[in-house]
């Protein structure tokens, strides 16, 4: 199966992560996280699915993040809620989001895409 790759094309980990799939030849359908933010139904399942807490979804050094105080809002939010506020901005959520239905990686790390992806 495929790969869903939710990206922002100035985000340069993004870059690295796309660079990284072309370079293992791994088929991957682009969606622009900002333009085409995944739904809310979408991000609970990823967070279920990835076994990471939901804060772990959320791009904390974003200008969104702390300009709307977040971090106070999530405190003490269910996943629900948490899910919610990802999908209402693509801005907010960590990326690249990469899922292929069942495993999920959040943020690029060389040696977790290797473990994930590369089979």
């Amino acid at each position: 199966m495929a790969l869903t790759f939710y990206w922002y094309p100035n985000c340069g980990t993004c870059k690295k992560a796309k660079k990284w799939l072309d370079d293992n030849k791994i088929a991957y359908t682009s969606i622009h996280i900002v333009d085409n933010p995944p739904s809310e139904q979408t991000i609970l399942d990823m967070i279920t699915k990835s076994g990471l807490p939901a804060k772990k979804f959320f791009n904390t050094s974003g200008k969104s993040y702390r300009e709307n105080n977040i971090k106070d809002k999530i405190a003490d939010a269910s996943n629900e809620e948490m899910a919610k506020i990802l999908a209402s901005d693509g801005m907010l959520i960590k990326r690249p989001l990469v899922t292929d239905g069942e495993n999920i990686t959040v943020g690029f790390k060389e040696d977790i895409f290797n473990h994930t992806w590369n089979k």
